[in-house]
């Protein structure tokens, strides 16, 4: 007569894995453009549509927010983009900085 042998039960050695949030690559860097009394308005709209190709009424939006409140955070971006930026805005004449994301 033949044995019967139990079930083997297998181990699952697959981990649990975990959805993976839909982030996007490390935006943390701020640009931020800050008022000066040399650039006029009409220039420093002009300097943000070149530079981010943003439609008139935005970058007269933030515009008024560098004339009004003495700054504009313009972007949220990853370090190198926002370095770039950055270098864009200053050869125009603009004051123009980036800062980590706290």
């Amino acid at each position: 007569m033949a044995e019967i042998s139990a079930p083997t039960t297998v181990p699952d050695t697959e981990k649990e894995q975990k959805p993976k949030e839909k982030s996007r690559p490390d935006c943390g860097y701020l640009v931020i453009c800050w008022n000066d009394p040399v650039n006029l308005m009409d220039y420093v709209t002009h300097v943000f549509q070149a530079v981010f190709s943003w439609p008139k009424a935005k970058a007269e939006r933030h515009m008024l927010q560098v004339h009004q409140s003495g700054k504009s955070l313009l972007v949220r971006e990853t370090f190198e983009k926002a370095e770039h930026y950055v270098h864009q805005l200053q050869g125009y004449g603009l004051h123009a900085t980036m800062e980590r994301e706290e």
